[in-house]
């Protein structure tokens, strides 16, 4: 089936129709959740109620080809939506977590993964909008208006976050180097 008779078939509250793109959307859109919560408890809330979201609203979606940028919005709105319940988005420099302590690896190259948990050493806030604005494409006008912040919040906390991931990255490959023998 197409995106389209999909989407019909979901419409039409085909519950086999709609387990089919639960099967096609789930993975996409937990590691969507996961990069904006940490508890697996609530990235399946989020993820619950992102599926609740789109397949009753589903018949809003005007073109097909477009369903999964906007399931990604649901799921990102509704992490966004959670956390504006427990994060203050406008950062203190004090709350940033303590350093990761690198564990040895025999491998040079910094992986994706490990550049995923870098930012679980960001605050909530400040990693949300790092994500919205590095890894989602949204402006920091669209930002401010998600979270109801200004544009310079939106922009002083990826700039917080990128000096921050940009330390952690570096003191990664220091300890590579260690690791190696090769000096600084």
């Amino acid at each position: 089936m197409n995106n389209e008779a999909i989407i019909k078939a979901c419409i039409s509250g085909d519950r086999k129709a709609q387990h089919t793109l639960y099967l096609q959307l789930a993975p996409m859109l937990h590691s969507v959740c996961k990069r904006y919560l940490k508890a697996e408890m609530e990235i399946e809330d989020a993820l619950a109620e992102a599926f609740v979201l789109i397949f009753t609203k589903m018949n809003t979606l005007k073109d097909a080809e477009a369903l999964f940028g906007w399931a990604k919005r649901v799921a990102v709105n509704q992490c966004l939506q959670q956390l504006r319940k427990k994060v203050n988005f406008n950062l203190s420099l004090d709350d940033i977590k303590h350093e990761p302590v690198f564990e040895q690896s025999t491998t040079q190259q910094l992986e994706h993964k490990d550049l995923l948990k870098l930012l679980d050493y960001l605050p909530d806030g400040c990693r949300s909008i790092f994500n919205l604005f590095a890894i989602e494409g949204y402006s920091h006008k669209e930002i401010a208006v998600l979270l109801q912040i200004s544009e310079g919040t939106s922009k002083s906390q990826v700039n917080v976050a990128r000096v921050k991931l940009q330390k952690l990255v570096k003191q990664h490959y220091d300890l590579k180097n260690e690791e190696n023998g090769i000096a600084k």
